[in-house]
């Protein structure tokens, strides 16, 4: 959709993905600019962001998988809005 896929990007023992250059990149700027203002305000999404840097992963990739849940969440709006379903607000944040 937005181009927030992951692609592998991996080199010998070094694990890495990283975003898809493909799609729409006014939409990818879009999640991003999402995805800082929760970071900045929403304490749960705070947490999130401590929790998955202590497992070990990069500032980098945690914000890649809060756009890809974005991502995930627009979709399911947008597809019920097609359907001609009410849809609700999407989030008091991102993390559940």
């Amino acid at each position: 959709m937005c181009g927030v896929s992951p692609v592998e990007r991996s080199s010998g023992e070094q694990q890495r993905r990283r975003c898809n250059r493909g799609g729409d990149r006014q939409a990818n700027a879009a999640l991003c600019r999402i995805v800082q203002s929760v970071l900045r305000r929403d304490p749960r999404t705070q947490e999130y962001l401590k929790r998955r840097t202590s497992e070990g992963k990069t500032r980098p990739e945690v914000i890649s998988c809060l756009r890809r849940r974005v991502a995930r969440d627009l979709r399911g709006v947008h597809r019920a809005a097609g359907c001609g379903r009410v849809v609700t607000p999407l989030y008091n944040g991102l993390v559940k």
